[in-house]
């Protein structure tokens, strides 16, 4: 609910009875217009909590007590408070020590709040609010939760904290908004054998006796709710002193070693941070918890001081991570490390300028990739990201990177592609045309103004319109405010005197609604005619002119830093397509992704694509060719069911790929580059997809006898093996990877080998792994997993499974994933009564305001149909062309 509250709360101020300091009245000054579900007139400074986790039986005891403002006289408080029970609450004044008659407490879990109502009218001025009151550990990774794991001493059990975006409030009676910033003091009794962490330091540990300690942790400095952290269990801590900060790695005991890599990253990564953003780190200290398990949620949160990831994003294991997993590592370390920043240090008022902290953080984690590891070329990676933004963005069900924000399930929502990956594409065109330096400048002035307290996206665009001398705000407004794809097209082409003269106009790009009626925006375009320079120019009002320096193929977005679409007559793409081999890597993959979103929609044939794949050079970039054999796997797809077609599709791409593979090999090259040892695992992994039976073959027979031979199955390509065993089991491979699973002692390892076991394309076997998923071998966190597993091959299946025992299912999910976890399941069908199943349970049990999960899931799958009924024929006949 919206609530305007400033013009009331001042009039309030100037007739209050009693003296109102002048920082009450600042604060109240200070409120504007923010969403909220919350009266304004009570506003919290800090927060002491004192809490008593009972993990064996999944409640714990907690008391805080809330220094508070009261801003206009009021009759009662209201909070946030989910799944609590109060036992005592009191309120004193700080100015006069009155006590006041203890409150009358109202619950509403539908709301998420608790009402005190006052027997007399609390004045405006300073109070302590204390209350003591039990609530629930939970086993999904939401508010307090337990994560239970299997060690070689036996089961274990460990506790984390997750408030990311309205848990918090199942922790501790808050204002669980992100505007209501305040410090924090946290005192915890735990085991004394055990380890507690939270976002400071520990302050002070004492010996309660019976095996229990009390440990206090220092005072936090003002920040959000969300990003308070604590977490205790059988732990290990490696640490390491750098520029001033302890940087610190969690993990279960006995596998601290394999966080090296994350501690060594989190240290250059904040001294490259510390220089970015010209504002030092602030906390004494850094940590990264690694936890067992998984969330259909998130995969790492940035609680202030004390990250926490799950395993899979933090471990390095000897016997099976690979270059990629290492890379995935670095930037998921690099994305949480830059939140410590943007969405810590300076955070957004409300949910609607989410982006501010996630697309930053993405753009942030990718530049620094760049600079730390140029050898890995993930800047190529950028461009597969911003594709992937693209398809999202030209869906009916899109929606703007600043979104309007009213409910918890909105805000939860709104953690999807858009936000991460539009938004860090948008900043990267941003950065891109004012230049590298006067961004950064404008970033340094927002992170000085802004510290420790809220902003929206407009304060980003004036710092950085400040710094750079140049206008963005209106580029900006057209990329943020609004929905949907530009699309440039490429009108005409004269050169003369050794000067090419361009026309272009700008439309909108969409998948599933053709006849729609263009939205308008300022493109930062960069051409060049291939060999030229490149040059800029921004078009607007929907059409402009360009010269570029020489004659010949024109390309536009060169360099791929812009976030549109382009359009080519068939003479320019034939003139592209001739010089393929002459782009640079950065503009193939660009091309690549943009020819084939067009001939998906009819705006060019759909071959064009597979004109360009044949037109790719055996010694491409690495990830060029990774980007082939996602193609090819992707018009696979559209042919399931459908085998005599789909026989002959994957003779042509396996063809394709199998000189690749032969260059690349099974056996790692010295001195090989992590792409290129990239690529290999990809190239197996495709083919075997693609039904290459002799890859297949030999995965197998690696993966027969790898306890007699080492070497079968060696550490990059481990998983890659076992993933394709999986894949194309028989019943005797299965119940024996079932075997595995049960009797393994690694926490990753044994994760992994329960979602293998959900990725079989035998549909008896994923149908024993789905009724697997319900059970509690999995573990708690696994079962939702293995359900999206299957229907990663069997989706209509997976979604009838799930929904037919959803009261089961529903404990297994995140309560901030729910509503966007079945739309998912059915993501990949291809049924057309799939649409009329989503749209039977949205009605059921998801609310109005909150379907935009559901119907991306219809659009995505009314796109599917689209193109195999409309598509399909022109690349069968194109294959029909070149067999002939």
């Amino acid at each position: 609910m919206r609530r305007t509250l400033i013009v009331a709360i001042m009039l309030a101020l100037s007739s209050a009875p009693l003296l109102v300091s002048a920082e009450i009245a600042a604060q109240a000054a200070a409120i504007t217009e923010v969403t909220t579900q919350l009266p304004r007139d009570v506003r919290p400074t800090h927060y002491a909590i004192e809490v008593a986790p009972h993990a064996e039986s999944l409640a714990f005891d907690g008391k805080v007590t809330i220094t508070l403002d009261v801003l206009k006289a009021t009759d009662r408080i209201v909070l946030n408070s989910v799944g609590m029970r109060f036992s005592s609450v009191h309120i004193h004044s700080t100015r006069n020590k009155r006590a006041y008659a203890d409150p009358k407490v109202s619950i509403d879990e539908a709301a998420q709040t608790a009402t005190f109502a006052f027997p007399a009218k609390l004045e405006a001025g300073s109070y302590l609010l204390t209350m003591e009151y039990t609530g629930t550990i939970g086993t999904q990774a939401n508010g307090l939760f337990a994560i239970d794991y299997v060690t070689k001493e036996g089961k274990k059990r460990a506790l984390y904290t997750q408030f990311e975006n309205s848990d918090a409030r199942k922790f501790i009676p808050s204002w669980d908004e992100p505007n209501y910033k305040a410090t924090f003091d946290l005192a915890a009794t735990v085991p004394s054998a055990q380890m507690a962490v939270s976002n400071m330091p520990i302050k002070h540990a004492e010996d309660l006796g019976k095996g229990m300690s009390r440990v206090t942790f220092a005072t936090s400095p003002k920040m959000s709710t969300y990003l308070l952290f604590f977490g205790v269990g059988d732990f290990e801590r490696a640490t390491a002193k750098s520029d001033g900060i302890e940087f610190g790695v969690i993990t279960q005991k006995g596998l601290v070693s394999q966080a090296q890599f994350a501690l060594e990253s989190s240290q250059v990564v904040t001294r490259e941070y510390n220089d970015y953003f010209g504002v030092p780190y602030p906390l004494p200290k850094l940590d990264n918890i690694a936890s067992p398990g998984s969330s259909q949620f998130f995969g790492a949160m940035e609680n202030w001081g004390a990250i926490f990831t799950f395993e899979r994003g933090l471990l390095v294991d000897p016997a099976f991570s690979t270059d990629s997993d290492k890379q995935r590592i670095f930037g998921t370390a690099a994305h949480e490390i830059a939140h410590q920043w943007f969405g810590d240090l300076v955070t957004m008022q409300w949910w609607d300028d989410l982006w501010l902290n996630e697309g930053f953080a993405s753009w942030m984690a990718g530049r620094t990739a760049q600079k730390l590891y140029p050898e890995w070329k993930s800047e190529l990676g950028e461009v597969g990201s911003r594709e992937y933004a693209m398809s999202s963005d030209a869906i009916a069900s899109t929606h703007p990177i600043v979104q309007k924000i009213e409910t918890v399930e909105q805000a939860s929502q709104a953690f999807d592609t858009i936000t991460y990956s539009k938004g860090s594409a948008v900043i990267n065109m941003l950065e891109n045309y004012v230049g590298a330096d006067a961004w950064r400048d404008g970033v340094r002035r927002y992170m000085k103004a802004h510290a420790y307290s809220n902003t929206r996206s407009d304060d980003l665009w004036q710092a950085v319109e400040a710094a750079a001398g140049k206008p963005i705000t209106a580029i900006a407004h057209d990329f943020t405010l609004q929905p949907g794809v530009p699309m440039i097209s490429l009108d005409e082409v004269s050169c003369k005197n050794g000067q090419t003269t361009i026309k272009l106009s700008q439309g909108e790009f969409t998948k599933d609604r053709p006849d729609k009626k263009s939205l308008a925006w300022r493109v930062p375009v960069i051409a060049q005619t291939l060999g030229g320079e490149p040059t800029r120019a921004l078009i607007e009002g929907g059409a402009g002119t360009m010269q570029l320096p020489g004659c010949g193929a024109v390309l536009l977005n060169a360099g791929q830093s812009g976030y549109y679409r382009t359009r080519y007559s068939p003479t320019a793409f034939a003139a592209l397509r001739d010089s393929f081999s002459k782009l640079p890597p950065v503009d193939q993959l660009g091309i690549m992704g943009n020819t084939s979103a067009l001939g998906m929609t009819g705006l060019q044939p759909a071959s064009d694509i597979l004109d360009l794949i044949k037109a790719t050079p055996l010694d491409v970039d690495a990830k060029v060719w990774g980007r082939v054999a996602d193609s090819l796997q992707g018009f696979d797809s559209y042919y399931q069911g459908d085998k005599p077609r789909q026989q002959i599709f994957r003779a042509f791409a396996i063809k394709t790929l199998r000189p690749v593979m032969q260059k690349y090999g099974w056996e790692a090259k010295a001195g090989e580059s992590e792409p290129d040892a990239i690529l290999r695992t990809n190239l197996i992994g495709s083919l075997a997809d693609l039904g290459d039976a002799e890859v297949i073959a030999e995965a197998r027979r690696r993966y027969a006898v790898r306890n007699e031979d080492p070497k079968a199955m060696p550490r990059p390509l481990y998983k890659t093996i076992q993933g394709i065993v999986a894949n194309h089991a028989d019943a005797a491979t299965w119940e024996q990877m079932h075997a595995d699973a049960r009797a393994e002692k690694n926490t990753m390892m044994k994760d992994r080998l329960y979602q293998l076991l959900a990725s079989a394309e035998d549909k008896t076997l994923a149908q024993r792994a789905l009724d697997m998923a319900l059970t509690d071998e999995p573990g708690a966190t696994n079962g939702a997993s293995m359900i999206s597993a299957v229907a990663g091959q069997h989706p209509d299946m997976a979604f009838d499974f799930a929904l037919a025992h959803r009261e089961k299912v529903e404990p297994l999910v995140d309560s901030t994933s729910s509503s966007r976890y079945y739309p998912r399941l059915a993501g990949q069908s291809m049924d057309p009564a799939m649409v009329g199943k989503l749209r039977n349970y949205a009605d059921k049990y998801v609310a109005a305001s909150s379907r935009r999960a559901t119907q991306t899931a219809i659009e995505n799958i009314e796109y599917r149909i689209h193109i195999r009924e409309k598509r399909l024929p022109e690349i069968d006949a194109w294959l029909k062309k070149q067999a002939g």
